[in-house]
C-alpha cells in the first residue's frame, strides 16, 4: 500500500491522534502537513497555538503520537525549514518534504542533512528521505541541481496549497509528465486534489504515489475510500 499516503492537515494534537486512530493498521505510511501561517495559510496544528511552544517541546524530545505505527511523512509548508527540519526528524519523521520556494537556503539544507544522516542517493536505508516540492508556478529549474540528492519529487494538484478541498490544477499534468520524460528513475508524488477523478491522470502522466487527503476525510468511510484508491491502482498496475 505504499503508493497511497494519506495526509493529515491538523486541526490541533487532538485532530492529528484521531485520525491516526482510524488510518491504524490501514497504510503504514502518513503524511502529517505542516503550515505557519507564513509560507502559505492557514496555519495548522502547531503553529495554530504559540502558546503550545510545540517546538520547545521537540527539543526536549518529545515525539509524534502513533510513532510505532507509522512511517510519518513530514510535509514542511514553513518559511524557515532549515530551522526545524532537525526537530521534526528528531520526533520520528523518516520522510521530510522541503518545498523549493519556501528557502533561500535550499543547498544548505540538503548539505546539513547528508553530513548529518549520510546519503548514499537515500540518506541511510529506513532512516530518512528527502523529497523536494515544487508549485505549479515555478519552474522545473528550480529544483533540478538537487534532484540527484533527494529521494523523491512532489508535486503540487493545488495552486494555492496548505488547504484541503482545493480544486485540482490541471498545469500539473504537463509539469508532471515533462519532468517524467527528463528524469524517468525518479520517483514523483502528487499531494493536493487528488480523488479518483483526478488520480486516472496523474497516473498516466507518470505519478507513482498519491498523497491523499480531504477524498479520505470526507467520505463516508476512510476504509472504504482506501479501498476504491487501491482498486484505481491495480487497474493502472502500479500498485506495490
Amino acid at each position: 500500500m505504499g503508493v497511497i499516503i494519506p495526509a493529515i492537515l491538523p486541526e490541533s494534537r487532538d485532530d492529528l491522534e484521531g485520525k491516526l486512530a482510524l488510518l491504524e493498521g490501514l497504510v503504514d505510511t502518513v503524511q502529517i502537513d505542516l503550515v505557519d501561517g507564513i509560507f502559505a495559510k492557514p496555519a495548522t496544528w502547531p503553529y495554530t497555538n504559540k502558546a503550545e511552544r510545540f517546538e520547545q517541546r521537540l527539543m526536549e524530545g518529545e515525539a509524534l503520537p502513533y510513532l510505532g505505527s507509522f512511517k510519518f511523512e513530514i510535509d514542511l509548508m514553513v518559511s524557515n525549514p532549515e530551522a526545524v527540519t532537525g526537530l521534526w526528524i528528531a520526533a520520528g519523521a523518516q520522510r521530510v518534504v522541503i518545498h523549493a520556494e519556501s528557502t533561500r537556503f535550499l543547498d544548505q539544507i540538503i548539505n546539513d542533512l547528508e553530513i548529518k544522516y549520510g546519503h548514499a542517493k537515500g540518506f541511510a536505508p529506513g532512516l530518512l528521505s528527502l523529497g523536494l516540492s515544487i508549485g505549479n508556478d515555478s519552474d522545473l529549474a528550480l529544483i533540478e541541481p538537487y534532484v540527484e540528492k533527494a529521494d523523491f519529487v512532489q508535486f503540487m494538484g493545488i495552486a494555492r496549497i496548505g488547504r484541503q478541498g482545493e480544486p485540482f490544477d490541471a498545469r500539473v499534468i504537463e509539469k508532471i509528465r515533462t519532468f517524467r520524460k527528463k528524469y524517468p528513475n525518479v520517483v514523483i508524488q502528487i499531494d493536493g486534489a487528488v480523488s479518483l477523478e483526478t488520480a486516472a491522470k496523474l497516473l498516466t502522466a507518470g505519478v507513482d504515489r498519491l498523497v491523499i487527503g480531504s477524498a479520505l476525510w470526507k467520505g463516508h468511510s476512510v476504509k472504504e475510500e482506501l479501498f476504491k484508491f487501491e482498486a484505481l491502482l491495480h487497474e493502472y498496475g502500479v500498485y506495490s
